[in-house]
């Protein structure tokens, strides 16, 4: 089950990062173009409508940012300053530790319910009261983005959804590292798909000799 939440964070963070970037070079060269003195393409692309492509990006980086933090829980690419926890006694770096975790779980629960307290009384009990077939007279609709016309609580869900799923990924932390006194470690030296090899000098200096004297043979000698 966790795989597939760890798949799907993967998956909304990649689309979304893509996506945002597709978007954004489509309206930067419609602008440019549209100054075009071009005859035809010129009077068409002013006819197209991509006003609303600076609002969504910004909703969709929001949303990436929200669910990559919550990802960097998880993977441990988040900075930390634990110079003064690693040289405590065992006993107590680990109790850190856990205290930290803690922290941040708490900390993202409350965000995530708070967020989630907005949402509800920006407009989302109204399109659930609706959706459920209730009254709705007494209840405001609530306000909508400039641009894209979308209703705001759609846009801020991303609090609370990516709260919670940091304070799940907090706890998640905390329990390996309980069990098993391990912590999430991320490489920044390290890219995905590339593998790494660890070349010795005097190998790596004999193979440049060799091919050396190859390509001068292949020249006709050493002049």
């Amino acid at each position: 089950m966790l795989k597939y939440l760890d798949r799907l964070e993967e998956i909304i963070i990649t689309f979304l990062i893509g996506a945002a970037t597709v978007i954004i070079f489509v309206a930067v060269l419609h602008r440019y173009a549209s100054g075009l003195p071009i005859p035809g393409l010129q009077d068409w692309l002013l006819t197209v409508n991509l006003s609303w492509a600076q609002e969504l990006c910004i909703y969709m980086f929001v949303w990436m940012a929200k669910f990559g933090a919550a990802y960097g829980v998880r993977t441990g690419i988040h900075v930390g300053v634990d110079v003064l926890v690693t040289r405590l006694p065992e006993p107590w770096r680990v109790k850190c530790v856990l205290l930290g975790i803690a922290g941040g779980a708490l900390f993202t629960g409350i965000i995530g319910y708070l967020g989630f307290a907005f949402v509800w009384e920006n407009g989302m009990h109204y399109a659930t009261y609706k959706m459920l077939g209730r009254d709705v007279s007494e209840i405001i609709e609530g306000p909508i983005t400039p641009d894209l016309e979308w209703s705001t609580w759609k846009i801020y869900s991303a609090v609370p959804l990516a709260s919670f799923l940091m304070c799940f990924r907090f706890l998640q932390v905390g329990w390996t590292f309980f069990r098993t006194g391990e912590l999430p470690h991320h490489d920044h030296g390290h890219v995905d798909g590339i593998e790494e090899q660890t070349i010795d000098s005097t190998d790596a200096l004999e193979e440049y000799e060799e091919h050396k004297f190859e390509d001068e043979a292949k020249a006709g000698g050493v002049k």
